[in-house]
């Protein structure tokens, strides 16, 4: 018999004290990543365009991944909201070197989205995923 668990956030001391939402939510073995836009511990946007926003909002959905115990591989989908596709595709050589650098060769179930705007107006993209954690290596966080 399946017995449950209730979903509990997951919010990584690495990334900004979220308020009013979660980085990211565990249930089960699925943990479901918050949009993460390229913000950092000052809750500011990084500089530099297109492929530096990408470093750093994929690697605050990766600390929230490694945070429940999960790794890049175990990503099943990722979705990319963009506000300029032109650019992401222009630099897309240079993306997919990032995504290599930081997830390895594997790729999930993934779209791009063009948006008009995102939350931050400075913001160029935002990432949300899904991953499934397997029991061996999952860290469920304590409810607060």
């Amino acid at each position: 018999m399946a017995t449950f668990s209730p979903p509990v956030p997951v919010n990584p001391a690495s990334l900004a004290k979220p308020s009013g939402y979660s980085h990211g939510t565990l249930s089960g073995n699925t943990l479901h990543l918050g949009g993460q836009t390229a913000l950092d511990q000052e809750m500011k946007i990084v500089p530099g365009g297109i492929v530096e926003q990408f470093r750093q909002a994929f690697g605050n959905v990766l600390a929230t991944l490694a945070e429940a115990g999960g790794i890049p591989q175990d990503l099943v989908s990722v979705t990319l909201y963009l506000t300029d596709i032109p650019d992401y595709q222009a630099h897309g050589r240079e993306i997919g070197q990032v995504w290599r650098e930081l997830a390895g060769p594997v790729y999930p179930a993934m779209a791009g989205i063009g948006t008009t705007a995102l939350w931050q107006p400075e913001a160029l993209i935002e990432i949300v995923g899904v991953a499934v954690v397997p029991d061996d290596r999952l860290i469920r966080p304590t409810a607060s």
